[in-house]
């Protein structure tokens, strides 16, 4: 790829927009997970008996386990989301990059 090339790309409204977008849903996404998981460590740390807590009083289950199953959820719902977006607004757009760096070839 020539410099121009690079250069046309980089200055293309929809690469800024797609650059844009997918970093700030990015970090968005980074962030939720990132609460969730660090208020798991810091639930551990500081309040170990409420995840020790069994879910009833005839059972070995805890209420950790659930929390657990719920944090491994959430990060699955999260990719699906964020996978989601990527093969459609930010492949539409990368398509349309695409299309305007061949018309410039």
């Amino acid at each position: 790829m020539r410099k121009e090339q690079v250069e046309s790309i980089k200055n293309d409204p929809n690469f800024q927009e797609l650059v844009s977008k997918r970093s700030r849903f990015a970090w968005t996404l980074t962030v939720a997970i990132l609460i969730v998981y660090f208020a798991f460590i810091l639930l551990i740390a500081y309040s170990p008996d409420t995840l020790g807590t069994p879910l009833s009083s005839d059972t070995v289950t805890s209420v950790g386990i659930p929390v657990g199953v719920a944090i491994i959820v959430f990060a699955f719902a999260l990719t699906g989301i964020y996978v989601r977006r990527a093969n459609t607004e930010f492949d539409e757009l990368t398509a349309k990059i695409k299309e305007k760096a061949k018309e410039n070839e």
